[in-house]
């Protein structure tokens, strides 16, 4: 990914033709050991092609990618509508009790911030 972000960089920078050199300059500014078969690599493979259409071409397949998040929620509805709304009064028990106890913390340190 580095080496993409140097890359990208350079052309920023306004120019439309990338070397080798010009990616290993970005990358021992902050302090980056570059491998030359990873730079050769990068430069090949983007060479003459629109970087605003590779990126645009990326991030429809990143748009395809699941995340985490989905699937998590998708089960309980997979399972039946009953199971969510008996899992909501159990979640609503376990965040007073813990509020109850962050209350009671504070009494517990025997002193107060004026004392």
């Amino acid at each position: 990914m580095r080496y993409v972000a140097a890359y990208l960089l350079v052309t920023l920078g306004g120019k439309t033709t990338v070397s080798a050199t010009d990616i290993e300059k970005i990358l021992s500014s902050v302090g980056i050991e570059s491998e030359s078969d990873k730079v050769n690599k990068i430069i090949n493979e983007l060479k003459g092609k629109n970087l605003e259409e590779v990126i645009a071409a990326g991030s429809k397949k990143l748009a395809s990618v699941p995340s985490g998040g989905a699937v998590a929620a998708a089960a309980p509805v997979a399972a039946g509508a009953a199971a969510p709304a008996a899992a909501a009064p159990a979640a609503e028990k376990k965040e007073e009790k813990k509020k109850a106890e962050s209350e009671e913390s504070d009494d517990d340190m025997g002193f107060g911030l004026f004392d």
